[in-house]
């Protein structure tokens, strides 16, 4: 595969999560979204990083670096949204205008 076909797949992928982000009401299908957006980046720094870089090893460590920030965003985000639906019972996005107690 050639670095072009690369960055499309990583441009898909972005585009669908950006799409879920936009579209959903729903804070974990927002969520989801937001993870799909994160991994197109990660796809995109791997496909940079073999077809450009000489030093493998940067970008393998910045993709790390990613994947772990998505791992404590997910987990901050999910006792976010687990806190607001037992204080309002819902997670939808229109119904959360006012998050004063």
């Amino acid at each position: 595969m050639t670095l072009e076909a690369w960055i499309l797949f990583a441009l898909v992928l972005f585009c669908i999560g950006l799409y879920g982000v936009l579209s959903r009401r729903n804070l974990i299908a927002i969520l989801i979204g937001v993870e799909l957006m994160l991994n197109a980046v990660s796809v995109n720094a791997l496909a940079f990083n073999h077809f450009l870089a000489p030093d493998p090893a940067i970008g393998q460590i910045f993709v790390l670096f990613i994947i772990g920030l998505a791992a404590a965003e997910a987990a901050i985000v999910l006792s976010i949204i687990l806190t607001v639906y037992r204080q309002r019972g819902d997670i939808n996005v229109y119904e959360l205008t006012d998050l004063r107690g």
